[in-house]
């Protein structure tokens, strides 16, 4: 496979820093409404929109080679958002006019476990007035269908337990179906191994519904904005490690030194769910 002619196709995209957004995304995280914009609300803004008729059957955009297709037309049935590496450069603020100019990096093969895997890293840079307040290279994977006879994933939880001793913060919680319904609904995403419990189980091979990989790491943000307050990182990284499922205790972790944090977040038994690393302003 040869994407070659997608490296570097770029798209704009415009939004407006609302009141109503704030107020839900906070809603949906259950904490107060703050007077700055958290970190993490950028993933709600400049959305993909497809119209309903030009979803596939997994509930992404379709893909395809024409010109006007930003994402290369992969052709491995299983996408998920892998991983980012984010520099908040500047804090948001109310009312902002927003443009994100997205460009496609890189489209890399590689074969694992479970067969080829398509990279596809996206470079996303959001002004805020016109001034540059968060650049991030996202990385999308792509992978082939579950074999039939595959067992689900994640495995059962084992009789193993998260140990809490060596972090410095620790919150436990456990995510909904409504949870995971009102993160889909701030970021317009479709898939359906977040909200579709037969697709997840029958159509991916998942053990239950999927939590997002970016509600994670906005759950993981969330905690670092607990213990140093808001807009505190100059730096965020993290990296998707196993499948975290709805129902499902949820452990998130942070451990500080000096300028650097190490973060991660956890299923009951101990499976690490999600790698992060971050750095103070």
């Amino acid at each position: 496979m040869s994407f070659d002619a997608w490296i570097g196709r770029e798209e704009r995209r415009t939004d407006r820093v609302s009141d109503g957004l704030l107020a839900r995304w906070c809603a949906t995280l259950d904490r107060p409404v703050p007077a700055a914009i958290p970190q993490g609300l950028h993933w709600c803004l400049c959305l993909p929109d497809a119209p309903t008729a030009g979803l596939g059957g997994d509930g992404h955009p379709l893909r395809d080679d024409s010109p006007d297709s930003f994402l290369p037309p992969v052709p491995l049935p299983r996408r998920m958002w892998a991983s980012s590496k984010v520099d908040f450069l500047a804090p948001l603020s109310a009312g902002a006019a927003i443009e994100r100019i997205s460009r496609v990096a890189s489209v890399r093969e590689k074969s694992g476990n479970s067969g080829l895997l398509v990279f596809v890293d996206v470079e996303h840079e959001t002004r805020a007035d016109g001034v540059a307040a968060v650049r991030e290279v996202q990385s999308l994977v792509y992978r082939a269908a579950a074999p039939a006879d595959a067992p689900p994933a994640p495995p059962p939880p084992g009789p193993a337990r998260f140990e809490a001793s060596g972090w410095d913060a620790v919150r436990t919680l456990t995510p909904s179906e409504a949870l995971l319904f009102r993160f889909s609904a701030l970021t317009f995403n479709s898939h359906r191994i977040h909200y579709d419990l037969p697709y997840a189980t029958a159509g991916e091979g998942y053990r239950g519904l999927v939590v997002h990989g970016p509600l994670t790491a906005t759950l993981l943000l969330d905690l670092a904005r607990r213990e140093l307050g808001d807009n505190a990182l100059a730096r965020f990284a993290f990296r998707g490690t196993s499948p975290a499922i709805c129902g499902e205790d949820l452990h998130l972790a942070l451990r500080r030194e000096g300028d650097a944090l190490t973060l991660g977040a956890f299923a009951g038994d101990g499976r690490q769910v999600m790698d992060a690393s971050a750095r103070l302003r």
